[in-house]
């Protein structure tokens, strides 16, 4: 069980991250990082049809994660926006809270949210 987690963890991780970095890759790169990963063939069939080795194929799937995983360590663009998405989650709880009980403290806290949400965007324009 927990290994099926991992995977399927993993299995959005690398979506995630090639739709924010995907357009980086060269055309070739991309076509066969999508075959692999999201069109789920086979590393073979992918070597037959590009007529080249599997090992090549395999090689340049590493290539793209390792690739991906370094734009991301550059830039932070997928961590900026799981934690801008985190606080829209929050803001959307609280609000559900205030319009159940009235708490203001849910006003204050959704303020606070936004603020923080507001300076992940101007970090990200620096």
């Amino acid at each position: 069980m927990i290994s099926q987690v991992i995977v399927v963890e993993r299995i959005v991780k690398r979506t995630l991250l090639y739709d924010f970095y995907g357009e980086l890759l060269t055309e070739h790169q991309k076509q066969i990082y999508e075959d692999v990963v999201f069109n789920d063939l086979t590393i073979s069939e992918v070597a037959r049809e590009q007529g080249t080795s599997r090992q090549s194929v395999h090689d340049m799937i590493k290539r793209c994660d390792r690739l991906l995983e370094e734009y991301e360590q550059k830039l932070k663009l997928l961590e900026k926006f799981l934690k801008t998405r985190e606080k829209v989650e929050d803001i959307h709880r609280l609000t559900q809270q205030f319009l159940r009980t009235g708490q203001l403290d849910c006003i204050h806290r959704i303020e606070e949210l936004s603020r923080q949400i507001e300076e992940l965007e101007l970090l990200s324009q620096e």
